[in-house]
């Protein structure tokens, strides 16, 4: 009978020892998120907007190396907007590739910095295939940040 008990505490002790673990790290107790990171481009620069394809290839590559998902999101304003567009682009080749072989890569654009190249060279320039477009660049990376994304300027 003694032993029936011993067993039964020890059980409750394993629960609750679990119960604690869960408390203090329930991420381990659901299924795994994510990693989320945005990449700011706003400068009209070939190397930096390399970097910042760079650092998006690597860090896919690092967490797919380890059996985990990640999203990450380029967000381009002011002169970093060049990466982005159609006719302009120092990058395009690399960028399209992204965007046929990297779904988990997305870039967006700033409807600000559209309006205001539109306002100045008389037509909207075009932006490549597959670029989606936020309202105000900054404040979609502030609503990255809130959703606990890292942002990150190379």
């Amino acid at each position: 009978m003694r032993r029936g008990r011993a067993s039964r505490r020890t059980l409750l002790h394993a629960a609750l020892a679990v119960g604690s673990l869960i408390a203090i790290f329930p991420a381990a107790a659901e299924a795994a998120e994510p990693h989320r990171l945005a990449l700011q481009i706003s400068d009209d620069d070939p190397v930096k907007m390399r970097a910042v394809l760079d650092v998006a290839a690597n860090v896919s590559r690092h967490y797919s190396g380890q059996g985990e998902d990640v999203e990450i999101a380029v967000v381009a304003f002011n002169g970093g907007l060049d990466m982005l567009l159609d006719d302009r682009s120092p990058v395009r080749e690399r960028l399209v590739n992204f965007l046929k072989s990297m779904p988990n890569v997305s870039f967006i654009a700033c409807g600000n910095t559209l309006e205001t190249l539109a306002a100045k060279e008389g037509r909207r320039p075009p932006l490549l295939e597959g670029i989606s477009v936020a309202q105000v660049g900054v404040a979609a990376l502030m609503v990255l940040a809130e959703k606990n994304w890292t942002i990150v300027r190379p």
